[in-house]
């Protein structure tokens, strides 16, 4: 079974930035596609960024320009670096893998919060 542990939330003020980092118990090459979700409270989950196996990436047009996925295949890891966070930022961010059958998995989240 996969296991996704999803790490580097907290607590940043505007304008600040923070890296997520999303850690696979197996190889990642299982995965067509890694991508990182959020939800703020009162809101259903949104896909932020994602990125494929070859290595195509898409980001959400609320953190284009700000936020950039990527993934390291040879240390089983997603990343997704936010800059010039905002406010409306604020959520628990959930890292999501997709096998090339369309079974996913989900990590547990890791709270993001903006504020002054």
């Amino acid at each position: 079974q996969v296991q996704l542990v999803e790490s580097g939330g907290g607590l940043v003020q505007p304008g600040g930035s923070l890296r997520l980092s999303c850690a696979a118990s197996v190889s990642m090459f299982r995965f067509n596609v890694m991508a990182w979700y959020r939800q703020a409270p009162g809101k259903e989950r949104e896909l932020v960024a994602f990125v494929t196996s070859g290595g195509t990436t898409n980001v959400a047009d609320s953190v284009k320009g700000r936020f950039t996925i990527s993934r390291d295949n040879a240390k089983n890891t997603v990343s997704l670096q936010m800059n010039s966070l905002k406010p409306e930022d604020t959520a628990v961010y959930y890292c999501k893998s997709t096998n090339a059958y369309g079974g996913h998995s989900w990590g547990q989240g890791t709270q993001v919060t903006v504020s002054s």
